[in-house]
């Protein structure tokens, strides 16, 4: 039943009950003189005794339609309260369909948010599936570039491989060729009456100058000669000079400074062969390329610069460290491999040929100093006083070792087989390769202050390293004091380096000065 209807029912009882009202009333007015008259007493006349009966009749008809009508008010009186329970019930179901509307009402919005919720959903997943499948067909493109780049790969280390055998036969007949030498050198030194060991340290050295001379690449003398005399002075830098490189089996040295500038200077005469610039920062190191094309600086404005020494043309400039470059090696059995270090806690591995980073390796502490041991391993020197070797391919550290309370310099010599590491404590530690066990330490009593960045001779037996009071400071290998102490330099000594050559080191200063010593 609804609300209207239940308000019809009401009115339509209100108007019954006024009718039944006002008919009781009209009633009550026609019977009121009878009522009166029945109420008088009777006289003795025969006339108003007739007259007495016939009102008394009337009013007992009266009161039989009186109880009557009392009767049907009863029953309209029951009807009304049957009908206002009713309508009490109706109300209370109304309220309650309302309620359920509401409440219907409110989840059908709540439904339409989550709805339009996740009609935005799909479609944000739709996008990110499009997006997916975009990135599997790149992905699958570089899969596939990458493959035949594999099988080219392949193809060419076979080929490698072959002419890496080829190479190997040839240096067994350069062997047996050398042995040959060897004993026909016996044969003659034994006729001419010499002793067993001086003839056999004798013959060794002659036919070992004559294997090392067949190596290509190498010139090793037996004994590298410790310099002693003071040879040229160069004018090379405005500010200070910090690094300092050979250029591989050459006279040619390459040096950079706080100038922004990289020189090549002819170590025999002194003169500036080229003048490399482009660098927007201060030269913090260098490296040359094993074939002597390209000279790398690593630049105090987070790059590194990479120039052609044919003609002086910058060739690349290589950009992913996020702080200034500290050491920068190349790869001396990979021409186009170089390894950078950055305050940024990462050593990148580059390519030259591209231009690209190939391989980043995080490092917890930020990397002083690095050198390639060979092809796929690399060794640094943190701040945080350890040796670390590094896996290339792998981006790994293989090992590590404490070395310094914080490692200033590492330096491995052209044979590879020991690691030179200079630190705060101004000792200088030499770790043999394989054990990481240190097999020398070197000092000097009459230097107090700090060091530069040492060297070490070809055949790593000799060590040398420049000191804050302008000394240049030569050990021998088994011999714990400096063998020789060279004076010159007006300041500090920042770094120096030792010609594959033999006997000729260079060392730069504070002021910009440097030195050749033969």
């Amino acid at each position: 039943m609804t609300y209207e209807e239940e308000e019809r029912g009401k009115l339509a009882i209100k108007r019954a009950l006024r009718a039944l009202r006002r008919r009781h009333l009209v009633e009550e007015g026609a019977h009121g003189p009878a009522i009166e008259a029945l109420s008088k007493p009777f006289t003795t006349q025969v006339g108003s005794c007739l007259q007495s009966v016939e009102w008394k009749e009337k009013a007992e008809k009266l009161e039989v339609e009186l109880q009557e009508y009392r009767k049907a008010q009863l029953n309209m009186s029951a009807q009304l309260d049957i009908s206002l329970t009713e309508s009490r019930t109706a109300k209370n179901l109304l309220q309650e369909k309302e309620s359920l509307i509401t409440n219907l009402q409110n989840n059908l919005n709540q439904t339409s948010e989550e709805n339009l919720q996740l009609k935005e959903d799909f479609e944000e997943k739709r996008r990110a599936v499009e997006l997916l499948i975009s990135e599997n067909q790149t992905l699958k493109s570089q899969l596939e570039d990458i493959l035949t780049k594999l099988r080219a790969a392949e193809a060419e280390n076979k080929n490698l491989i072959d002419r890496w055998m080829l190479e190997k036969m040839k240096d067994a007949e350069r062997l047996n060729e050398a042995n040959a030498m060897y004993e026909e050198m016996v044969e003659k030194l034994r006729s001419s009456g010499i002793g067993p060991t001086t003839l056999q340290q004798t013959a060794q050295q002659q036919s070992d100058g004559v294997i090392r001379r067949f190596e290509t690449g190498h010139i090793i003398p037996f004994a590298t000669p410790l310099p002693s005399t003071h040879k040229l002075t160069l004018q090379a830098h405005q500010g200070g000079c910090g690094s300092l490189k050979f250029m591989h089996n050459s006279d040619r040295l390459v040096s950079g400074g706080q100038d922004r500038m990289v020189r090549i200077w002819d170590g025999n005469y002194g003169t500036m062969v080229l003048g490399l610039s482009g660098s927007v920062g201060s030269i913090l190191d260098l490296a040359v390329t094993g074939d002597n094309k390209f000279v790398i600086g690593a630049c105090s404005s987070n790059n590194l610069c990479v120039w052609e020494t044919g003609g002086g043309r910058l060739r690349h400039t290589l950009t992913g460290h996020v702080n200034k470059v500290c050491s920068v090696d190349a790869n001396r059995d990979f021409g186009s491999g170089i390894a950078s270090a950055s305050l940024d806690h990462t050593i990148k591995i580059w390519d030259l040929n591209s231009g690209y980073c190939v391989n980043t390796i995080m490092s917890s502490s930020n990397c002083n100093s690095l050198a390639f041991v060979d092809r796929d391993t690399i060794c640094s020197g943190h701040v945080d006083g350890n040796l670390r070797i590094w896996d290339v391919r792998k981006g790994k550290c293989t090992s590590q070792v404490a070395a310094h309370p914080q490692v200033t310099s590492v330096c491995v010599p052209r044979s590879g087989n020991s690691i030179l590491t200079t630190g705060r404590d101004n000792i200088h530690n030499l770790f043999d390769i394989r054990t990481l066990e240190i097999c020398g330490s070197f000092r000097s009593n009459s230097s107090s202050g700090g060091w530069g960045r040492p060297c070490m001779s070809p055949d790593g037996n000799n060590i040398a390293a420049g000191s804050s009071d302008g000394l240049l400071h030569i050990w021998s290998k088994g011999n714990k004091e400096p063998a020789k102490v060279l004076e010159g330099h007006g300041s500090g000594v920042l770094c120096c380096e030792w010609s594959e050559r033999g006997g000729v080191v260079a060392s730069a200063d504070r002021n910009g000065n440097v030195f050749i010593w033969t």
